[in-house]
């Protein structure tokens, strides 16, 4: 049995790495899912205004829930510029449908609820489902995501990820332009570049909270190489890895933005998008994951809590409703050379083990068994 689970599971997957979709375009994706549903009896709800869709299966008034991102980035491969699955979402939905599949094996005398999220790489598609009641009566929620080579090998698996928080800056400098022989007579916006980029190497906290902030895009000028461009556009990418350390941060950037606009007598305008929490992981539930891990594989392949600077918003349900408690298990799967490079690869036999943890720990969450999954 477990044996044609895994097959199938791989089958999955492949069908969803050579069929990536990005953010809010996840349609074939969705209806990828629900076809899958179909088949296995499960009932499911899509919506008419965003991708991505929710099945449920047991019955009873307490929700556990599982969430699986479903979104591709948008990125160069091989010069080419394409949907691409380098985050490993194609494989998050496959173990999630794995553990689905173990479930429905079970008598459950509470609901397990499974959330296809849409557009997690743009940091908003929580949001939306939160916006549609997904997470209103959920108790218990689990996530499930691959790790990279140099934080978990293949064997190994996580109870719970500890993200660091992150957001993004987008700015915009108006000074003026001035022919290149009389730079007197404009507002050179490169200057302006040159001191935000040496501001915010002077940002500092306590050493002993990991953070960075760095310049990730700088545009300014045209073809005409004898005009100095007096307007620029700029981005900065802000990490933290707790929630206080990134609002602190946030605000040097802004103040430091408006004293270098004032010191340049230069407009300068910014906005922040795309925030993504830090992780607020629940003991409950990493414990439960624990047991579900040692049970299954045992312990010599159960890892400690995995702290990494990335981020993902799957920490928006916690923020949002902090009675839930929530985890985000990892699975190594000896991936390399690292999480959203081009040519991203993985052991694939990892699907069919977060497959089993994943079941095992929302049975622990819901009957306190794991029988038939190690």
């Amino acid at each position: 049995m477990n044996q044609q689970i895994e097959q199938q599971i791989q089958q999955w997957f492949s069908h969803f790495h050579a069929n990536p979709e990005i953010s809010w375009n996840e349609i074939k994706t969705t209806a990828k899912i629900a076809t899958i549903l179909d088949r296995l009896g499960v009932t499911y709800r899509t919506f008419s205004d965003v991708t991505g869709l929710v099945a449920e299966i047991g019955s009873g008034t307490e929700v556990i829930a599982v969430r699986a991102d479903i979104d591709a980035l948008w990125q160069e491969v091989d010069g080419v510029f394409q949907a691409n699955h380098s985050c490993g979402h194609d494989a998050n939905i496959s173990m999630v449908l794995g553990a689905l599949l173990y479930l429905q094996g079970y008598s459950l005398h509470k609901r397990i609820r499974f959330i296809f999220q849409p557009a997690e790489e743009k940091g908003n598609g929580s949001i939306a489902m939160m916006e549609r009641g997904v997470v209103d009566d959920v108790t218990y929620l689990f996530g499930i995501h691959l790790r990279p080579i140099e934080e978990l090998p293949f064997g190994k698996v996580t109870p719970s990820i500890h993200h660091g928080a992150g957001v993004f800056c987008e700015g915009k400098i108006v000074g003026g332009d001035a022919h290149g022989a009389r730079p007197h007579q404009g507002k050179n916006a490169i200057d302006l570049l040159v001191a935000i980029h040496q501001f915010i190497k002077s940002i500092y906290e306590s050493p002993f909270e990991p953070y960075s902030v760095k310049l990730t895009n700088m545009h300014a000028g045209g073809e005409s190489l004898n005009i100095i461009p007096g307007t620029a556009t700029f981005a900065i990418d802000v990490r933290a890895q707790s929630n206080e350390v990134l609002t602190r941060l946030q605000e040097k950037v802004s103040g430091g933005l408006a004293h270098l606009g004032a010191l340049y007598d230069v407009e300068i305008s910014w906005k922040w998008n795309d925030y993504t929490p830090a992780a607020e992981v629940s003991a409950n539930a990493a414990n439960l994951a624990d047991a579900a891990i040692r049970e299954v594989l045992g312990d010599e392949h159960t890892a400690p809590a995995v702290i990494t600077s990335g981020s993902d918003d799957f920490h928006f349900y916690t923020i949002k409703h902090p009675s839930i408690k929530a985890t985000m298990l990892g699975v190594g799967a000896n991936l390399e050379p690292g999480l959203h490079h081009p040519k991203m690869s993985f052991d694939r036999d990892a699907l069919g083990v977060g497959a089993r943890v994943l079941a095992a720990t929302v049975l622990r969450a819901a009957t306190h068994e794991t029988r038939g999954l190690q």
